[in-house]
């Protein structure tokens, strides 16, 4: 079976199980709500309190996008983490409710802090290697986030689950991912891709508004894809907790969940 087809079954499966708890789309929902209600209330605030430049005070700069960095890692890594648990639940033969994941969040909202400050530093450093570094920088900046995106990909399983440190959870999710390099590799790729062809289609009721009705077309169009976009972004962050959850659960226990086909997933590599 071709990568691409593996993971079109995958993504199949995993839909099967967003099915059965459609609740679990709320999680990106009031993510992107509350991100970008922060957004918005702080360059609105700047705007009205006519702030200084930030070369004339960098530093305050500097310390403002951290603050909006940690605060946007924090909302985006509280509703993963609520998305994984309901995923969890589910794939252990349970019927998860939206509580369930806002009180599973909540109960570690210590180590979600703890991450989302890690995690805006480390935001915060390669965007500042892209910025000074030229087209070297971005490259450089490109591996090590690919990099510790893939090192770091089961961070909020071991951290809720095995109640771990940072530290201790950096190595138990390079760990995992080690185990299972085949299996995250072809479902995040091959999930991107499947998802990114998805959204093209987003294109079509703007070709067709603006063919059929000109500029008023067009602006209806634009509305229709941008809600279909929408849509699809919210069904990809769902399906993309579910299989980080499941993949957990196939590292930890050596076999697959039960919502879960054992042929769809290729066997365990080990080593890279």
């Amino acid at each position: 079976m071709g990568k691409l087809s593996h993971s079109w079954q995958l993504m199949k499966t995993s839909l099967g199980v967003l099915r059965k708890d459609k609740e679990i789309m709320i999680f990106p929902v009031l993510s992107f709500i509350a991100c970008a209600i922060i957004l918005v209330s702080f360059f609105v605030g700047f705007w009205f309190l006519g702030l200084p430049s930030i070369n004339s005070s960098p530093w305050f700069w500097v310390v403002g996008m951290f603050l909006i960095y940690f605060i946007l890692f924090f909302i985006v890594i509280f509703f993963n983490t609520a998305i994984i648990a309901c995923a969890n639940i589910r794939l252990n033969g349970g019927d998860p409710t939206v509580s369930d994941g806002l009180r599973i969040a909540s109960q570690n909202i210590g180590r979600i802090l703890i991450w989302a400050f890690i995690s805006a530093t480390i935001g915060m450093i390669l965007q500042a290697i892209r910025e000074r570094g030229g087209w070297v920088g971005k490259l450089i900046a490109g591996i090590i986030g690919i990099a510790w995106t893939y090192v770091t990909f089961f961070i909020i399983p071991v951290l809720i689950y095995e109640k771990k440190g940072i530290a201790s959870s950096i190595r138990r999710s390079a760990s995992l991912f080690k185990q299972t390099w085949g299996e995250t590799i072809i479902g995040t790729f091959g999930f991107g891709i499947i998802f990114v062809l998805l959204a093209l289609l987003g294109i079509f009721p703007i070709i067709l508004g603006y063919i059929l009705g000109g500029t008023t077309g067009l602006i209806i169009g634009f509305i229709i894809a941008f809600f279909y976009w929408a849509f699809i972004g919210v069904v990809a962050s769902a399906t993309n907790g579910i299989y980080v959850a499941a993949l957990y659960q196939y590292a930890t226990k050596k076999q697959l969940p039960s919502e879960f086909d054992a042929s769809l997933i290729p066997p365990t590599v080990p080593g890279f």
